[in-house]
């Protein structure tokens, strides 16, 4: 895939649209209005921390209401098992390796580890074309509301083609749900405000502001993430609900996926209340897995920070009025990649664009055709706390299949089978294995994806006391 400078398109772009907008002015048609979108992001959110997708402890009503209206993804996967990385591909269509950017930023110190992870981009380079870039050719209104961590000042929300930030910065989780937040892009409120309210605040007044123009919304709630502060009154409620024997049972993190929730509801509420909804694509997504210490991806294997389908499997549900079909589901492989080119067809309809690694979901969402089989990739060259060590991943149809880098082991699982890759198949059908480590090398390459090297001061003993 070759790269596309960013000035040379938005200056494409941009002639292209006035271009497409004269034609059809001089030909006497009616301009329609392309539709609003509404990308929320949540931060940890796992696969199964939502009532529809098998929650039997969090209530998220509203959620359920959008996946009810809309369409409820299966097998959605976030590009990494971290956040920054996935942050990254959403935004610009393209693999966290493709951009070297492949770790939270700043990431781990391992100086003891078998292997030294390569020195990865701390920001979001400028070169790359963001969404807020691409679709304001379109005439498109843009604001980042929320958790941002893709860089400093130099390399925000406003330096990557957002016209409005509320609380976006380089930090990768707020210092406190409560006011006052310590988050230098975010004016403090009332002492005690909680912080998922506030940014819902911020969401509703730029959709009141901007309702008689398309824009683009993108929701990247700090929450769920840690530190796990919650409204006090919510999280007793959920204390005196804990059951025996469900996984999920922390009533802090309950309390602050009830309070996503409530944020979904409210957007929706003023989308209804301004004549919008029908206008306006809803998306509902997360950035990584569930983390194990404080909620449970079941019947997935382990969370956040591994390679395993609990670190990477999402939830995702979009809504659009008279598009989608309601309570509809797909079990089609998707990933992170696929929201860039989606989001500009359904902006601006089919036809050249940036180049991207993703497939735009436009034919599943609209039940218009499906998408080409393709291989999904993953390069995590880092080690985590959370239990990642250096590794790829390449899923084709439903074999998946991890290589660890350090010592070139491969693990492969059936997800239809297997769901909860309880079972190594690397050794019993070694010729698949075979062939979908030759794809990862191959793809590896294309990507430019830049690999760990051998650490002269790896010591195993003080590798392991620093985990």
């Amino acid at each position: 895939m070759k790269q596309m400078d960013r000035r040379l398109f938005l200056k494409e772009a941009g002639a292209a649209v006035l271009g497409a907008g004269a034609a059809a002015r001089a030909a006497g048609a009616v301009e329609k209005r392309p539709p609003n979108v509404v990308l929320f992001l949540i931060d940890d959110m796992g696969w199964r921390d939502v009532g529809c997708y098998g929650s039997r402890f969090y209530e998220t009503p509203n959620i359920d209401r959008l996946a009810a209206q809309g369409m409820r993804f299966t097998q959605a996967y976030a590009a990494c098992p971290v956040c920054s990385p996935t942050r990254a591909a959403v935004l610009t269509g393209k693999y966290p390796a493709r951009l070297h950017l492949t770790d939270w930023i700043p990431g781990h110190k391992h100086p003891y580890a078998k292997l030294l992870p390569p020195a990865f981009n701390q920001e979001l380079p400028h070169e790359a074309v963001t969404l807020a870039e691409a679709l304001k050719p379109a005439g498109y209104a843009t604001a980042s509301v929320g958790k941002w961590h893709l860089g400093g000042p130099d390399f925000g929300p406003e330096a990557q083609g957002f016209d409005v930030n509320a609380g976006g910065t380089h930090q990768g989780q707020p210092p406190s749900y409560f006011s006052p937040y310590g988050i230098p892009a975010l004016k403090d409120g009332p002492e005690g405000e909680y912080l998922t309210d506030r940014l819902t605040d911020e969401a509703v007044a730029f959709i009141e502001s901007n309702r008689e123009r398309p824009f683009f919304l993108y929701f990247p709630h700090y929450a769920v993430h840690t530190p796990i502060q919650a409204k006090k009154d919510v999280q007793a409620r959920y204390a005196g609900r804990v059951r025996d024997g469900d996984p999920q049972n922390n009533p802090g993190y309950a309390a602050m996926v009830e309070a996503v929730d409530q944020s979904v509801g409210r957007v929706m509420d003023a989308l209804d209340r301004l004549g919008l909804a029908e206008d306006t694509v809803v998306i509902f997504t997360s950035d990584n897995g569930g983390l194990g210490r404080v909620t449970s991806n079941a019947p997935l294997r382990e969370g956040k920070g591994t390679l395993y389908e609990g670190g990477v499997r999402e939830p995702l549900i979009v809504r659009w009025p008279g598009r989608i079909a309601a309570g509809s589901l797909c079990g089609t492989p998707v990933c992170s990649v696929d929201f860039f080119p989606t989001i500009m067809e359904i902006a601006t309809g089919p036809g050249p664009g940036p180049l991207t690694d993703g497939e735009s979901l436009v034919p599943l969402l609209t039940g218009t055709g499906d998408i080409a089989a393709r291989d999904l990739y993953w390069h995590y060259p880092h080690y985590h706390p959370l239990g990642a060590t250096p590794g790829g991943i390449v899923r084709r149809g439903n074999h998946k299949l991890i290589e660890y880098y350090e010592d070139n082991r491969l693990e492969l699982y059936d997800l239809a089978a297997d769901p909860a890759e309880t079972k190594n198949l690397a050794g019993e059908m070694s010729e698949k294995a075979e062939e979908l480590r030759r794809a990862l090398h191959g793809w590896l390459l294309d990507v430019d994806a830049q690999m760990p090297t051998s650490n002269p001061d790896h010591d195993p003993v003080r590798a392991a006391q620093s985990k």
